[in-house]
């Protein structure tokens, strides 16, 4: 079997499987919380999710369930089986609001976004193919730092002169800059077109505290200067550090005395083809880690966080499509003189893998393999286009921010507070671009970002948390449009170089099952 075509079979067969679990198997839910009652409430022992923002130690005496709807109830906490009673009748994926018991604070509820009960039929069911997915990730995580660095410092180092490496950076940053700018502009358009915050019922408080996380150009710019390389190769999160000290590295191969450039030089593309037969033995396995990745996420993720949200979701998604559907394939073919329909199908293997995996960092090897293998892109191009389109460029994501934002100032507006001007959102678009710059290639990373622009414009914070109900799916989305635009500019700055390659050695050959 064709092996991108093995890939969709086994994530059609995950989406059935977790459907399936979904349906069949009971589930009740629970808020990742410990609890314990003391004097007063409720006190929170332990946390178990991410998502639970309830903190250790803090007494809450309330929870709130839809809030801000007609439907909005108010429940008493002050024992354990409260707790219990919340919880059983709420459905997974759900967000509830609990209050602390401090009357200072009580105007400051604390959303959860209610996840599977660890002792659930349906969770010991999901279990295996959890650790399974988990151990898929970790091999691709893995890859991430070696492949990056080996493949930017052979790149830079093999580019030639000066000349030819100042001409192949700028054409990258610019197609990068220009795609990034022209997503969030689509996004912008439709958000103020639609408008799916004005009115909607999100239960969120006009009055919360707004965050105080500031982050600019310039800070990103400090950021991207390492004070320990050897430190930042320990994180997948600190690749613009690592990919900075690999540009420089291999710059300075290319200005070094003979006979030490090309030793140099030589290892490290000795090492870079080493680590590209390492992801070829892990990405045998990603059939295999796709189904689990599918099982576990639809088996765990309900429908019903989805409902009222489902107007910002279909904007996201319009905006996505957009893009990747219209913005692109005209950067592919009337720069690139490529067919994008021809491009769409060899790079299959790749959008496949950053759909199921919501990574483009993880998705780097099989990008890199997909567009020379199959693209017939040269090794010059993808080892130093795609590892920092797998970092700098999100398409994506920056459009993903500013919708997001923009999403909930119209809702705060509703509210009572002050609408977005022009000029606002114009510094949302620019920031949506220097946060997407500044997110790591990891899932979730640009609801993380988001929290940057809304502190930026004094925007409480909390209605991020609320996202990430609908975060997942697209996650998913917006990680298949980063990783399309990074093979897209590959492509296009192939031909730029004079390349015949791209789609140009005739079929496209699919790779061995």
């Amino acid at each position: 079997m064709q092996f991108h075509w093995k890939v969709l079979a086994w994530m059609v067969a995950g989406a059935l499987v977790g459907v399936g679990m979904q349906y069949s198997l009971d589930a009740p839910a629970w808020s990742g919380a410990s609890w314990a009652p003391v004097e007063g409430g409720i006190e929170v022992v332990s946390t178990a999710k991410p998502s639970a923002r309830l903190e250790v130690g803090e007494v809450y005496d309330r929870a709130i369930r839809d809030r801000g709807k007609p439907t909005e109830s108010i429940l008493s906490l002050d024992s354990t089986a409260a707790v219990k009673a919340v919880v059983e009748q709420s459905k997974n994926g759900e967000v509830l609001w609990f209050v602390r018991a401090s009357d200072a604070q009580a105007d400051q509820p604390d959303p959860v976004a209610l996840a599977l009960l660890p002792s659930s039929p349906r969770a010991r069911w999901i279990a295996p193919f959890a650790f399974f997915a988990d151990i898929f990730l970790a091999l691709l995580k893995m890859l991430i730092v070696p492949l990056v660095f080996a493949s930017i410092v052979s790149g830079v180092a093999s580019v030639g002169t000066m000349g030819d490496l100042r001409r192949m950076g700028l054409k990258t940053f610019g197609y990068y800059a220009i795609t990034s700018l022209m997503a969030v502009l689509v996004g912008q358009v439709l958000v103020n077109l639609i408008a799916p915050g004005t009115g909607a019922a999100l239960g969120l408080s006009a009055n919360a505290e707004a965050g105080d996380r500031e982050e600019n150009f310039a800070e990103v710019l400090r950021r991207m200067v390492p004070e320990n390389v050897i430190d930042s190769m320990t994180s997948n999160a600190a690749m613009l550090q690592v990919i900075f000290f690999a540009l420089l590295l291999g710059y300075f191969i290319t200005r070094a005395a003979e006979p030490h450039s090309s030793r140099v030089r030589d290892l490290f593309e000795a090492i870079f083809h080493v680590m590209m037969r390492m992801a070829e033995g892990v990405l045998s396995l990603l059939p295999y880690g796709v189904f689990a990745l599918i099982v576990k996420v639809v088996a765990t993720t309900g429908f019903e966080p989805f409902r009222a949200l489902l107007l910002y979701m279909l904007t996201v998604t319009l905006a996505l499509v957009l893009h990747a559907c219209v913005t692109l394939p005209a950067f592919l073919a009337l720069v690139g003189r490529i067919n994008p329909l021809r491009w769409a199908k060899a790079m299959s293997p790749a959008l496949m893998t950053a759909f199921s995996t919501s990574s483009s960092s993880m998705t780097l090897p099989v990008t890199m393999r997909t567009v020379e293998g199959r693209g017939h892109v040269s090794n010059k191009v993808t080892s130093f286009t795609l590892p920092l389109g797998a970092t700098i460029n999100m398409d994506g994501t920056a459009l993903y921010e500013c919708i997001g934002v923009i999403f909930l100032a119209q809702y705060y507006a509703g509210m009572g507070g002050v609408p977005l001007t022009y000029g606002d959102q114009a510094l949302v678009v620019m920031m949506a671009l220097l946060a997407s710059v500044g997110a790591a290639g990891i899932p979730s990373a640009g609801l993380v970002m988001m929290l940057t622009i809304l502190s930026a414009l004094k925007l409480p914070v909390e209605g991020a948390a609320l996202l990430l109900a609908v975060d997942r799916p697209l996650d998913m989305l917006r990680t298949t449009v980063n990783v399309w635009s990074d093979s897209c500019g590959a492509a296009v700055i192939a031909r730029s170089e004079g390349e015949e390659g791209p789609l140009g050695a005739g079929a496209v050959k699919d790779e061995p099952a």
